[in-house]
C-alpha cells in the first residue's frame, strides 16, 4: 500500500473516533512526532550571536530582576 493510501485509510478510520481519550492520544503522537527533528541548543552553541556589550546588559537586568520583590504580588 502507497503512502497516499494509507494516509486516506487513516483519515476515514480517524473520522469514525468517537473517543475523546483516544483522540488525545493520536495528538500526543503527532506532536512527538513534530518534535523529533527539534533539538535543544546550549548556551554555548547560540553566544556567538550576541555581542559582549549585550551579554554584558542581558546580564545586568537580569541580576536587577532578580532582586526585585514586590510583597503586593500575590494578592
Amino acid at each position: 500500500m502507497d503512502v497516499g493510501a494509507v494516509k486516506l485509510h487513516l483519515i476515514e478510520e480517524l473520522l469514525k473516533v468517537d473517543d475523546a481519550a483516544l483522540l488525545t492520544e493520536l495528538e500526543l503522537v503527532f506532536a512527538k512526532n513534530r518534535l523529533e527533528g527539534v533539538t535543544k541548543k546550549s548556551f554555548v552553541e547560540i553566544s556567538d550571536s550576541i555581542s559582549l556589550e549585550e551579554a554584558n546588559e542581558l546580564e545586568r537586568i537580569i541580576e536587577e530582576g532578580c532582586e526585585q520583590i514586590n510583597a503586593d504580588d500575590w494578592k
